[in-house]
């Protein structure tokens, strides 16, 4: 008797604040899920680290609490997705698979001197035509450097080939792996300052540039398809890891956005914007990031991205911070409820400035105080900042001649209706809510189940995207125009220039 088709497919997302898994179904549905906070490490100002063994534990234990809900086998899943906060590096050994020290996360800042140098000796339009990206420490390769300089014996180790290097993705690969497999996928190589995204292939001569060893480097693999195979002992038995992508392309696919010009934001301990450019690497003017959207069959599909360091972040810090709120969904009765006479700009540059400013020194502030403002206006400030920062990236893609006509989003945030609302009034644009705001993890689901048959085909995946909601500007658009003119005037006055 033929053995039973699996019926789920499991997606791991393992993000800045938390590890997530979850299981879907054929049709794409959210069956069972289980979380874990991640922690935070601060050693110094400007410094965020991970503990790499914590990320791998709760990576492990979340994926058999979701098993466990619905009392599933390794038999009954077809493949497991992986989907990771970007930039965050790791070093590890070869022989032992221990990590050199803590991962560097994505927001930290302790390379921002290296990058002002290789800006100042004029390296920049360089690694912008062959990567995509502009040279700020957001993105891996200083952060490389820096561990192989500032671990004892590290830089020989490498030389050695002794040691290995992977964003969160590739050292999971490996963890689950057993280290059978060191390998990561375009969306995660494209972020690192070391892939040339036109011949989707490292770079020598920025290796060269950054002081990495070319050893170190995992094999780069489109996002679907054979990753290798769970140690038997994780599951009780093999399960194929056959997707992967960095998690602002899984929740461009997860929002469906796969036809030139389609855009989603996504609203969590950042704000990404990803406008879908097709098999076009278009050049960016206007300081955005020419980056993958995916890669399959061999194929890059490109992009035009917008990051933002602070979203999410800055209701962290009105509830952690200043104790205004108790929990983040308290903003929204808040926000209704300031005095919109009173123009208070946050601009939360809690590490800098992202695009289009790329400005690593700039630090937040506050605008706009009077005596009368009081925890609702600042609610308020902090939610229309993440607004005015995506209609900076708005911005940037029409001055790149990329109009989109509306703007799918996702995240923590957008269940918040007012501030979806203030979005569409900001922007001038629709905004379209998907039913499953979680749409990071049902990407990496969907690369999953693509890569063994389980889901057909892009399309199919497509018809299962609903919309939950339709949020229409109405904004004046006076009103609206003053509005932002404000918000730049705070940008500018945060910036390290002035």
């Amino acid at each position: 008797m033929a053995a039973a088709r699996p019926s789920y497919v499991l997606a791991i997302d393992q993000g800045t604040t938390s590890t997530r898994a979850l299981l879907f179904d054929a049709e794409a549905r959210p069956c069972a899920q289980a979380q874990q906070e991640l922690t935070q490490h601060y050693p110094q100002p400007g410094w965020v680290e991970h503990d790499a063994e914590e990320i791998c534990q709760a990576a492990l234990a979340t994926a058999h609490a979701a098993l466990e809900q619905r009392r599933l086998r390794a038999r009954d899943v077809a493949a497991i997705g992986i989907t990771n906060q970007r930039e965050t590096t790791l070093l590890w050994e070869r022989r032992t698979g221990r990590p050199i020290g803590r991962a560097i996360v994505w927001q930290d800042r302790r390379t921002a001197e290296r990058c002002a140098a290789l800006v100042a000796e004029r390296h920049g339009e360089l690694v912008r035509a062959r990567t995509g990206l502009v040279i700020d420490p957001y993105f891996s390769a200083t952060k490389i450097a820096w561990l192989l300089d500032h671990v004892a014996g590290a830089r020989q180790a490498a030389e050695r080939g002794e040691l290995a290097f992977g964003t969160v993705d590739s050292f999971l690969l490996w963890r689950l792996t057993g280290g059978a497999v060191h390998a990561t996928d375009a969306t995660n190589a494209s972020r690192t300052l070391l892939f040339d995204i036109h011949r989707q292939d490292w770079d020598d001569e920025l290796l060269a540039l950054f002081g990495v060893p070319r050893a170190l480097l995992p094999e780069v693999r489109d996002n679907a398809g054979e990753f290798g195979g769970t140690q038997a002992e994780l599951f009780g038995a093999p399960i194929a890891i056959a997707g992967m992508a960095g998690d602002q392309q899984a929740a461009t696919i997860g929002q469906a956005c796969f036809a030139p010009g389609m855009i989603k934001s996504t609203y969590g301990t950042g704000c990404f914007a990803v406008l879908n450019t097709g098999a076009e690497a278009l050049a960016s003017r206007h300081r955005l990031l020419t980056t993958l959207a995916y890669r399959l069959e061999g194929r890059p599909t490109y992009a035009l991205e917008g990051s933002i360091f602070i979203a999410g972040a800055a209701v962290q810090w009105l509830r952690d911070g200043l104790k205004l709120i108790a929990r983040a969904d308290e903003t929204e009765a808040l926000a209704r409820a300031a005095d919109p006479a009173r123009r208070v700009y946050v601009v939360p540059a809690f590490t800098g400035l992202g695009a289009p400013y790329w400005d690593a020194e700039a630090r937040g502030a506050i605008f706009g105080l009077t005596r009368d403002v009081g925890r609702a206006e600042l609610a308020r400030a902090t939610l229309e900042a993440a607004c005015y920062q995506t209609r900076d990236l708005i911005e940037a893609m029409r001055a790149d001649g990329a109009a989109p006509a509306s703007l799918r989003v996702d995240g923590g945030m957008v269940a918040n209706n007012w501030f979806a609302q203030c979005l569409a009034d900001t922007l001038g644009l629709p905004v379209e809510r998907p039913r499953f705001t979680e749409t990071t993890v049902l990407g990496a689901a969907a690369l999953a189940g693509l890569g063994v048959g389980f889901y057909p085909s892009l399309d199919s995946f497509a018809g299962t995207w609903q919309r939950d909601a339709l949020f229409e500007p109405h904004a004046d658009a006076a009103r609206r125009e003053a509005g932002y003119a404000g918000w730049r005037d705070a940008v500018a006055r945060v910036r390290s220039g002035r």
